[in-house]
């Protein structure tokens, strides 16, 4: 039973965790076992192997680390890099802040890139930076894919762009906690050296692995890195791949089994089609916000996420109190504003394993909370709106066609 019971499902619309789909569920209800055994080496094999797909690599190294996302940041950081290290980052709301928190309590020099928040990452700013740098002083530019406090997404595409055009050797690390297997990420493709991400996101799986990916490249820097890495040392990972045993230390067989399902899950719908899904639930969200007569905290489309919506809210209410009846009247979960945009907007999550009437069912308890609140929607509006658009674009399901 919840520890707070309320009649029927939590509507669960946060920008992560996330809804865990039932075929997870099962399979993870199951008991431990031996991971020195024959077959959780062998499972893990695989998922190595398959877990490279979400990235779009062919080369990278992946880690399945029990930890979270900033788990995830640690290691990324501390194996490529060393103390007083230069790195660029950028920061465009909570969740790049707090990377970069990381980052200068480890010690790195950090070129902090501040950006309002609504917008994303000062790309130009890149540029100067990177032309200036011909002695090659910065060692790492580290950026958020996709910025869930805001809801931007940066374009990464156009980053590994401009290190090529000034032949800058730095190496590119991603956070994607909040885009890979929701929006395309090509890490081969962007020269990404290092990308991450959380099992609670897109996965669709509970709290407790932090992914990592390693390009050749980061996997060569972590042979000179100096910073002091015990539980996130990928070398200790390498070995163990090297012995066909993966693990050195106990991994959750519980989560293992669910990422396995996970992975089944979004292979069988296949992950275009999952992010063209994203695509078409972000932009309903949009079109709902639209027809209410509110604005999106991301100041321009090319920076809107298909995974997070954050909407803005008139002076004269307070979005946690959107959040709190939310919850409390319609069993609903929202997301808060935070740090900077705390009381000024609230966040429709739309990631994971999620279809149409699902978000539907959100937008109508949205609805409902702005009367509440006092904000003058026309009741129905919104879902009218993402309602058409969506009647009109959501393909059939390819395994029932």
């Amino acid at each position: 039973m919840d520890y707070v019971y309320g009649p029927g499902r939590n509507h669960l619309f946060v920008p992560g965790p996330v809804n865990i789909p039932e075929p997870v569920i099962r399979a993870m209800n199951r008991n431990n076992e031996d991971y020195r055994s024959p077959a959780v080496p062998a499972m893990t094999k695989v998922l190595l192997e398959d877990v490279k797909k979400i990235f779009k690599t062919t080369t990278g190294t992946p880690f399945l680390i029990p930890t979270t996302g900033t788990g995830a940041w640690e290691s990324a950081l501390t194996n490529t890099l060393s103390p007083g290290d230069r790195i660029v980052s950028f920061l465009i709301g909570q969740f790049s802040l707090l990377w970069i928190d990381q980052q200068q309590r480890l010690n790195f020099n950090v070129d902090v890139v501040e950006s309002e928040w609504g917008q994303g990452a000062n790309l130009d700013i890149l540029a100067s930076k990177l032309a200036a740098d011909t002695a090659h002083t910065i060692k790492a530019i580290c950026i958020v894919h996709n910025e869930t406090a805001t809801g931007v997404t940066n374009n990464l595409a156009k980053v590994r762009k401009i290190l090529d055009d000034y032949r800058h050797p730095a190496l590119f690390l991603v956070d994607g906690v909040s885009s890979i297997c929701a929006l395309d990420f090509l890490m081969d493709e962007w020269g990404v050296d290092v990308a991450l991400t959380g099992s609670q996101k897109a996965l669709s799986l509970p709290t407790g692995i932090g992914i990592v990916c390693a390009s050749p490249k980061a996997l060569e820097a972590s042979k000179t890195a100096k910073s002091v890495r015990v539980f996130f040392d990928w070398n200790d990972y390498l070995k163990f791949y090297k012995l066909g045993t993966y693990w050195p230390y106990t991994p959750s067989i519980q989560l293992l089994y669910g990422l396995r399902t996970a992975l089944d899950l979004i292979f069988e719908e296949g992950l275009d089609n999952v992010i063209a899904r994203h695509g078409r639930l972000g932009q309903a969200t949009r079109l709902a916000v639209k027809a209410w007569g509110l604005k999106n905290c991301t100041q321009k489309e090319e920076w809107y996420s298909d995974t997070v919506t954050a909407v803005l809210v008139p002076p004269y209410i307070d979005s946690t109190e959107i959040v709190r009846r939310a919850w409390k009247r319609y069993n609903l979960s929202l997301g808060l504003g935070l740090n900077k945009v705390a009381g000024k907007v609230f966040r429709i999550g739309h990631l994971g394993n999620l279809n149409e009437l699902q978000l539907l069912g959100c937008l109508a308890g949205v609805e409902m909370v702005l009367k509440d609140v006092g904000y003058p929607v026309k009741l129905g509006s919104g879902v009218a709106a993402a309602c058409a658009y969506l009647q009109n674009t959501t393909p059939l399901i390819p395994s029932r066609i």
